[in-house]
Order: C-alpha cells, then sequence, then structure tokens
C-alpha cells in the first residue's frame, strides 16, 4: 500500500497557520488541518502520523515530543530547535524543504 506524504503546519495564530499552510500546499503531498497550540497539535501527531511536521513559533517543546514518539518524523522550523531540524528563513521556502532541498534549486 502506498501512503502520501503527510505534512502537519503549526503556527502561534490562525492567521500565520493560514499564511503557513498556503506556503506548504502542494499536489505532492497531503496537508494535515494543522493546529495553533502545542495540545492540538501532538494529538494530531499522534493521530495524522505526518512525515513532516512544519513549525512557526516556539514549539520546542512539541519538536522534541513529536521525534521521541516518532523518531524518522522530519521537522522544519522557522528557528532554531533543541532537536535536530532544519531551519527556514521564510515561508517561500517552506515546500522546497518539505522535499529536502536548498531553496534556491539545484546547484549547476
Amino acid at each position: 500500500m502506498c501512503r502520501a506524504l503527510k505534512v502537519l503546519c503549526v503556527a502561534e495564530t490562525p492567521t500565520a497557520l493560514a499564511e503557513l499552510k498556503r506556503a506548504a500546499v502542494s499536489a505532492e503531498w497531503e496537508l494535515t488541518p494543522g493546529a495553533t497550540d502545542e495540545a492540538d497539535a501532538l494529538a494530531q501527531v499522534h493521530e495524522e502520523r505526518p512525515h513532516v511536521l512544519v513549525l512557526f513559533g516556539p514549539f520546542g517543546g512539541l519538536a522534541r515530543a513529536a521525534l521521541d514518539a516518532y523518531p524518522s518524523i522530519r521537522i522544519l522550523a522557522d528557528r532554531p530547535l533543541p532537536v535536530p531540524s532544519v531551519v527556514v528563513s521564510a515561508l517561500d521556502e517552506v515546500r522546497a524543504a518539505v522535499l529536502g532541498r536548498p531553496a534556491g534549486g539545484p546547484v549547476r
């Protein structure tokens, strides 16, 4: 059985979450509902089992809990976290980072 890549976005406010989801949306993967607080986000981590967790805000505790529960989850964030993660400096870098590509495209 083939499973689509799932991406969970978490931001501090509903407006910020909507902006982050717009930046992360792609035909290549499925976005989960998303969350604006750690409790809701962690519940979605357990229910949805996303492959990628995109955090825009102070969610270091969530990142640690998600990684403890699912060591293979890939974490992207807008700031350095105390766990292995990829830091993106702007919303327009999110799609490339989900796929593990540098934001500028391929290097020749």
